[in-house]
């Protein structure tokens, strides 16, 4: 029983649900972290889309059966090994889709309709959408705007438009870089667009997704300000140093960023790693630390300063 269960947690990926922390965007940048009825509202957001992800995964592994079966990896995962029957499969998808369903039907009804669009997008890129060049990877940037999106309604706070556009060129930058590794590394047998996809067009995207991404962050940081918790500290900084929130301290967490999203691309071209970007985000000492000292900066420029 035990086995199975962990075979159950390796099919529903349970490593990638980071990827859902996106929801928490709009609590955290408008100041609203440590609110606790929002942060429930929003902690509850990010277990739905936990699921709704989960449901993605299942039916993109049974779909990607045959294809899998040939990748020196991927050919472990429960469904491509046969840990997990097709028939199973299915019926978590069936089960997993109803549940999530449900729950974010309770939440609200704008949360269901993104919850719902979700749903729709993953089925159809499983089906169709992934067989094609650079929709696959505008399709993946799409999902992680819904997430964005449904932290907004969970909480009732807006992200920014700059910060909006960062999250969807960052999401660009780290699926091109996907893309990239498994076409280095295992040619055009594992994924069916990966016969269109040439190694220098991947390259352009990663440049230009990159490039777009640095320059969006910088945008926000200059353009929009933080908002601000009164607090002893934060009172304390303002009679010593009068105009201390008017500045743009924001602005120093650009060189992370930049740092950041260079560290990702050396991985890539030096190990071929960024296939999966969840295990470079929690694996790299260089990248946590960065990742760490952004938010330790964000959280201590909007919540004590």
């Amino acid at each position: 029983m035990k086995k199975k269960f962990f075979v159950l947690l390796r099919a529903l990926r349970v490593s990638q649900w980071v990827k859902n922390l996106v929801v928490f965007t709009a609590i955290i940048f408008s100041g609203k972290l440590f609110d606790f009825p929002i942060l429930l509202n929003t902690i509850y957001a990010f277990l739905i889309f936990c699921l709704l992800s989960s449901t993605s995964y299942v039916l993109n592994d049974i779909i990607d059966y045959p294809y899998d079966r040939k990748h020196k990896i991927k050919r472990y995962r429960p469904i491509a090994s046969g840990e997990i029957s097709l028939q199973q499969a299915s019926f978590i998808v069936f089960i997993l889709t109803l549940v999530s369903l449900i729950l974010s039907l309770f939440f609200s009804l704008p949360f269901f309709f993104l919850s719902l669009l979700f749903i729709l997008l993953h089925f159809f890129y499983s089906l169709y959408l992934k067989k094609y060049p650079t929709i696959d990877l505008f399709t993946i940037s799409f999902s992680f705007m819904i997430r964005a999106f449904a932290g907004e309604v969970a909480s009732g706070y807006h992200i920014p438009i700059w910060l909006t556009l960062t999250i969807f060129f960052i999401s660009l930058f780290m699926a091109t870089i996907k893309r990239h590794a498994e076409l280095v590394t295992h040619g055009t047998e594992t994924r069916e667009s990966l016969f269109r996809y040439k190694e220098h067009y991947l390259d352009f995207l990663t440049q230009t997704f990159a490039a777009a991404t640095i320059l969006a962050y910088s945008t926000y940081t200059y353009v929009e300000k933080p908002p601000q918790i009164q607090t002893l500290f934060s009172s304390f900084i303002t009679e010593v140093f009068p105009g201390f929130e008017a500045r743009k301290w924001m602005m120093l967490t650009i060189p992370l960023v930049v740092y950041g999203i260079a560290r990702y691309a050396q991985l890539l071209y030096e190990r071929t790693e960024g296939e999966r970007p969840e295990k470079l985000i929690t694996s790299d000492v260089p990248l946590i630390v960065t990742i760490g000292l952004w938010g330790t900066i964000v959280v201590s420029l909007i919540y004590l300063l």
